[in-house]
């Protein structure tokens, strides 16, 4: 499916419409701002039909990882040039569909992964000294001054799931502080340091005294660990994870740990998770010890929010004032300057044999000198940044829209 108008009007900075959902950090907003735009800000996440409501006329949308933009939303979002993901995963976000409406999505694959690695040694410190135990006794008025329990976490072995940006880097700082360390991962990752790469991840398990999960959202992913891999893990191991929610049967992790199998577990993603502030928390973790629960907050610093505001938004206005599409998820990549004393054309299209020849062919007939032009092809997408000088007719506009190949058309300049 394609947008009912393929082609986008020219837009002036003071009306680009901009809607920034989920406490997106106030340094991308006013990046957002400082260009000129319309920028809307709201705390919470919005579902479907609310999101529909709130979307009409916007042209950038900001997202974290609690909105889930569905087919439905794209329908309704007629002027929608580009999505925000104002965070690492972008699985709550349909791409396939938002490819198919020339829609760009930008992510921050990188900015919040230190932020993730230290809470993940934090928690792997605290599980093993069962620090969340003894100062929930204190709070109580207990003093429970024993040893029992209570490990370094030196000389012990670590099994990272996903070694990955995340994976990795928690591989290197964990071996820092004299952890062993192995991993698994579906594709062939080198390993770092002294590092050992598991065959399958039930050699990992029956090996590790951690077990830390940091997959990513891919439908794969769901159910990834559940009764059968928790079986298999050593008696009184830890758990963690800090990755997708989907990823982990909870009521097999809680049956686990009230067994005393697992002897302790942090968690930081939820197969359902509260939209907004202050909303009930409903899992079946609570209540148990040594247990840390924690609420999706493992990129939640204000280093990392900062400078994944500031990434996000000046991809997305790099797309909105230029057509660059460096580090698009779903688009071909293409960086651009500013077009200087030019009209740029920006074309997504279906990527089949001949469309620069027709769009050119279309220009040729018309008489419109090119300047400049860029193309770049990925998967089943292609897009062509045409810069010329002279001002381009209606009659052209319309005929490179009405191509058979062509998604979406913007005369950014």
């Amino acid at each position: 499916m394609t947008r009912t108008t393929p082609l986008t009007p020219p837009v002036a900075d003071a009306d680009v419409k901009v809607l920034l959902l989920e406490n997106i950090h106030t340094d991308g907003a006013d990046l957002l701002r400082d260009k000129g735009y319309q920028v809307e800000t709201r705390d919470g996440a919005l579902g479907e039909d609310d999101l529909i409501e709130a979307i009409q006329g916007v042209h950038l949308l900001g997202i974290r990882s609690t909105t889930y933009i569905t087919p439905k939303v794209l329908d309704a979002a007629q002027d929608l040039l580009a999505i925000g993901a104002f965070c690492i995963g972008t699985n709550q976000i349909d791409l396939e569909a938002t490819s198919e409406r020339g829609i760009a999505v930008f992510n921050a694959p990188y900015s919040n992964t230190r932020s993730v690695v230290e809470l993940a040694i934090a928690e792997i410190i605290s599980l093993a000294r069962r620090l969340h135990e003894k100062t929930t006794d204190m709070h109580a008025g207990v003093w429970n001054k024993s040893a029992a329990g209570s490990h370094e976490v030196r000389g012990r072995t670590l099994g990272i799931v996903g070694y990955g940006n995340i994976g990795s880097q928690l591989s290197v700082i964990a071996e820092a502080l004299g952890l062993k360390v192995i991993f698994f991962d579906i594709d062939d990752k080198l390993a770092l340091g002294n590092a050992r790469r598991c065959a399958s991840i039930e050699e990992l398990l029956s090996e590790a005294d951690v077990v830390s999960l940091h997959v990513d959202g891919r439908p794969g992913n769901a159910g990834l660990f559940g009764a059968e891999q928790i079986k298999l893990m050593k008696p009184r191991s830890l758990f963690l994870n800090l990755s997708r929610g989907i990823a982990v049967d909870t009521v097999a992790l809680r049956e686990a740990i009230e067994s005393g199998h697992i002897a302790g577990a942090a968690i930081d993603v939820f197969p359902i998770e509260p939209k907004r502030q202050g909303d009930e928390f409903e899992s079946e973790l609570r209540g148990l010890k040594n247990v840390i629960l924690t609420p999706h907050v493992g990129g939640s610093t204000e280093e990392a929010q900062q400078d994944i505001g500031r990434f996000v938004a000046s991809k997305l206005k790099g797309y909105a004032a230029f057509g660059s599409t460096s580090l698009s998820v779903t688009f071909p990549e293409l960086t651009l300057p500013a077009g200087v004393d030019v009209h740029r054309l920006a074309l997504v299209h279906q990527n089949a044999p001949g469309v620069l020849a027709s769009i050119n062919a279309v220009l040729g007939e018309h008489a419109v000198n090119i300047e400049k032009q860029s193309l770049a092809t990925r998967g089943q997408i292609g897009y062509v940044v045409t810069d010329v000088a002279q001002t381009v007719p209606d009659a052209v506009l319309t005929e490179l829209a009405g191509l058979p190949e062509t998604i979406s058309l913007r005369q950014i300049s």
